[in-house]
């Protein structure tokens, strides 16, 4: 058993590290050279299309722009932005915060380019109701003989989107912030009750479908960042005397390595520091994992450059400015350098010292509110898998394994299975970037098409 723990544990690792750095990084860069930074040169009008200025009723999907973009966001936006920021600086220092901005910049080309794909090449399931995602695009953009990969994808997709690390990390941040300070004692019957609570709340919403997943998410995602955001605010004008010194030191530390503590990587510590930040931005946005596209893929619109747009918002919200806003907090508090603690912990030990008596708490209300969000997302990525594996009458299946790995991840600590999780959901990735590249060039010729009827169309 220690062997296999150990032989999962080195899987997670190796495919967290140089071959996902060259399909995410390097396949990105290669995207936006080969169209040009097309996707930064359409910032305003992609923001014009998720205000809905170009919403279509009559167009084929399930949802909107605005919602296809934050059912997407309720799955990126949780523990990566939390815990992940804090993981980064307790090793990497500030400088990591550069290197995590690089991944978004990159993954944010990658996210317009696959969720396009997405659109256009949308299949049926087995109740020929149109779908969208790798999958899909891999057999109608690739063809039939692409088959295998598709299947690849679907099965890792199975596995990587149960969501054991992410309860596994919420139920740590209840026991820490809530239920131990105030002199409950945790254990199995807490973590139970916990698993319980999240199982109830989760079933309700994902056993009623897409529709209700993104109704949900489309409430939930933007009141949470911006109640995460008017608390970091106030974190930062109590501290507004260092803020210019550690934003500083996000650009100088990134290329000096002055506080990294990790192994070094290509012989040097700037080498770790890079891989570190690239990783926890990429593990944050999923910019090239594969999951977006399934939601982007379910979006109300003809158009697949406009969702390609829409798509491309994500990472920039869920790095560039969540992320970028906890590792603020976290720098001008001084807990970095004060306290041991790492992940979620030391994020609450920064709202703790900036806001004594509340802090944590309302940390606590964004931490249990993005990661239920993310459940609710995951769900759905599951169920698109089982249904283009085993056929759509059989997809509801999923949510009965996936609630049943809530409980698990709420009261078990099995490091084995959160690193088999984390190693699926990173070979996600390799089809989902394979196809990408294959098909990048369909995607530039669509995109000038669009902007050239673009221009006789007026937004509404």
């Amino acid at each position: 058993m220690g062997l296999l723990n150990q032989f999962i544990k080195d899987f997670a690792s190796f495919v967290w590290g140089l071959p996902l750095l060259i399909i995410l990084i390097g396949g990105g860069m290669y995207l936006i050279m080969r169209s040009r930074f097309l996707p930064f040169r359409y910032l305003g009008h992609a923001i014009n299309v998720l205000r809905g200025k170009y919403d279509n009723v009559e167009a084929p999907g399930e949802i909107s722009h605005f919602q296809a973009l934050t059912t997407a966001l309720s799955s990126t936006i949780g523990m990566g932005n939390i815990a992940g920021v804090a993981v980064a600086i307790s090793i990497g220092g500030p400088g990591a915060i550069f290197w995590m901005w690089v991944s978004a910049i990159i993954g944010m080309s990658t996210k317009f380019f696959t969720s396009s794909l997405a659109i256009m090449y949308r299949g049926k399931d087995t109740n020929g109701d149109i779908q969208g995602g790798p999958m899909y695009f891999i057999m109608e953009g690739l063809g039939k003989h692409w088959k295998p990969l598709a299947i690849f994808f679907s099965i890792c997709g199975l596995v990587g989107a149960l969501p054991v690390f992410n309860v596994n990390q919420l139920t740590e941040a209840i026991n820490n912030i809530l239920l131990q300070p105030n002199g409950f004692e945790i254990g199995n019957t807490s973590n139970l009750t916990i698993g319980l609570i999240l199982v109830v709340v989760t079933s309700i919403v994902i056993l009623g479908g897409l529709n209700r997943i993104s109704k949900v998410a489309s409430k939930l995602v933007p009141a949470m960042v911006g109640l995460y955001f008017i608390l970091i605010t106030i974190i930062l004008i109590l501290h507004v005397d260092v803020l210019p010194k550690y934003f500083g030191l996000i650009f100088t530390d990134a290329f000096t390595a002055s506080t990294y503590k990790g192994d070094s990587f290509f012989g040097g510590v700037l080498g770790g520091l890079i891989l570190l930040g690239i990783r926890r931005g990429a593990f944050s946005n999923e910019a090239g994992i594969g999951t977006a596209p399934m939601a982007h893929g379910a979006a109300k619109t003809t158009e697949p450059i406009r969702e390609g747009l829409v798509a491309m918002l994500g990472p920039a919200i869920d790095t560039l400015v969540v992320c970028t806003l906890t590792a603020l907090a976290i720098l001008v508090t001084g807990v970095w350098q004060t306290s041991d603690a790492n992940g979620v912990t030391l994020t609450a030990n920064a709202f703790g010292e900036a806001m004594p008596q509340v802090g944590k708490y309302l940390l606590l209300v964004c931490i249990v509110v993005f990661s239920i969000s993310s459940l609710f997302s995951f769900s759905y990525y599951g169920t698109k898998c089982m249904s283009f594996l085993l056929g759509a009458d059989k997809k509801h299946y999923y949510n009965y394994i996936y609630i049943l790995s809530i409980v698990i991840g709420a009261t078990t600590s099995l490091d084995m299975m959160i690193n088999l999780i984390d190693g699926f959901f990173a070979l996600m990735a390799i089809p989902t970037m394979l196809a990408t590249i294959i098909l990048a060039p369909k995607v530039l010729k669509e995109a000038k098409s669009y902007f050239e009827r673009l221009k006789e169309e007026k937004p509404h």
